[in-house]
């Protein structure tokens, strides 16, 4: 699969005529078929809302993808899962439609509208046809300004939600993930979930989610990317007559985040689920930021590490090799902050420690020598391989055009993105794991049954 999608992205084949130990050209994209100046249009409303749009007549529909800076770091500890169940109830009724009107609405004209909440920022994602882009931002800008938060509605995603969280208690790996977030971001508010816990969460007021949305909804840093059969001065029209009045107001000001390094020494927790017939790891450290300077380089080590193929090195060594485990691969989740870089594994609960050491073994050595120029030159062709395909769909375009905006890259960020991966080097890759992952400074969360028990 991987070869085919290397090869579905080249502007030419792979030279021919090499000697065996010579190293294949990389793929060679053609710029002017990337998102770039001459394609993407911007603009700020007078309110500080960024609108960004690139037409693509080849289909007769329209995405909207974009966000809002209101997240869960806008709660506090002991309302944790506030923003979450404040965006989740968004859609269950405004000042002019009911839950059912809305949803009404939207299914009348074969529309999807849907929402997200982050540490950072609330997500939204809409498609419908280009002639019913208009209905479309009308709701938007409708559900995000003029919620009501029915009692009965917010009742029911709550109900949802405790649910919801009721099985994640029982979840290995989430247990796992959550255990690892309470040691790698001590005193940090990243260690708090997102959804919150059972108790906050049932302690929760309806007049909580209204002063919520009254105090932290606002358009300003607002950013809506519009892709598809529409223009885009006719994009940027239908925003300004559904959003372009709302006005900025003031907004609490968000302290910035507290730092965090790598653990001070191994430290390790685990969480006992009796009943279960697996255990899950989660072993890491807080890594990267998205505008980290050295962010693709990491994630480029991230792939050789636990991604590519048979999920890299730790897949090779644990899975493949030594027969530990149904998965284990290693991810990394650079945002705003210092997301984690960790790797996770799902085992037999008889092999925990074993497999623990093999993930430690195979950190230690990602991070005392260089990936070898295969390993490199391989992922380097996947990454920029695989660039178009994720670029095909007018959902991808959006996307990355909401991406560019965040973590200000510039326009011309994806017409670069193949020079700019070529250029990494085996140094800068091991850079980054010395930086993030030492084997004796990780977080270690486990969760399983206890054995005997």
């Amino acid at each position: 699969w991987i070869q085919a999608t290397v090869w579905s992205a080249f502007t030419g084949p792979w030279r021919t005529g090499l000697m065996p130990d010579a190293q294949p050209a990389l793929p060679k994209l053609d710029p002017s078929s990337l998102p770039g100046p001459e394609t993407i249009q911007r603009t700020v409303l007078p309110n500080g809302m960024i609108l960004l749009a690139r037409p693509n007549f080849a289909s007769p529909s329209v995405v909207i993808s974009g966000y809002l800076n209101v997240g869960s770091l806008d709660e506090t500890p002991e309302q944790a899962g506030l923003a979450d169940l404040t965006v989740s109830s968004l859609m269950r009724g405004s000042s002019r439609r009911s839950f059912r009107d809305i949803y009404e609405s939207i299914e009348s004209i074969g529309a999807s509208l849907n929402f997200g909440i982050s540490k950072h920022t609330m997500t939204f994602q809409g498609k419908s046809l280009a002639e019913d882009l208009g209905t479309l931002i009308e709701l938007l800008g409708e559900v995000l300004r003029e919620p009501t938060f029915p009692t009965k509605e917010v009742e029911q995603v709550r109900a949802e939600s405790l649910t919801a969280l009721a099985i994640r208690d029982q979840d290995t790996n989430s247990r796992a993930q959550l255990a690892f977030s309470e040691l790698a971001y001590p005193d940090h508010p990243y260690r708090v979930p997102g959804d919150g816990y059972r108790e906050t969460v049932a302690g929760l007021k309806v007049a909580d989610l209204r002063r919520f949305h009254s105090r932290h909804f606002r358009p300003h840093g607002m950013v809506i990317a519009i892709v598809g059969a529409v223009e885009p001065r006719n994009a940027f029209d239908t925003v300004v007559r559904s959003l372009g009045d709302w006005s900025p107001g003031e907004r609490p000001e968000r302290p910035p985040l507290p730092a965090v390094g790598l653990p001070s020494r191994m430290q390790r927790a685990t969480v006992p689920l009796d009943g279960k017939s697996q255990s899950d790891i989660v072993l890491g450290a807080p890594g990267p930021s998205r505008f980290d300077s050295d962010y693709l380089a990491a994630v480029l080590g991230n792939n050789i590490l636990g991604r590519f193929g048979m999920m890299g090195r730790i897949g090779d060594a644990v899975r493949e090799r030594a027969g530990l485990a149904y998965y284990a691969y290693s991810s990394i989740s650079g945002g705003p902050g210092p997301g984690p870089w960790r790797v996770i594994a799902g085992v037999n609960p008889a092999n925990v420690e074993r497999a623990i050491e093999l993930i430690r073994s195979e950190l230690r050595r990602f991070s005392s020598r260089r990936v070898s120029q295969d390993e490199l030159r391989d992922n380097q062709a996947n990454f920029i391989g695989r660039l178009p395909l994720q670029l095909e769909s007018n959902e991808g375009v959006a996307g990355a055009l909401v991406h560019i905006e965040r973590y200000q890259l510039g326009l011309e960020y994806y017409q670069t993105y193949a020079e700019r991966i070529a250029s990494i080097t085996r140094a800068q890759v091991l850079e980054q794991a010395q930086r993030f992952l030492h084997p004796d400074h990780v977080a270690i969360g486990v969760a399983g049954p206890s054995l005997g028990g």
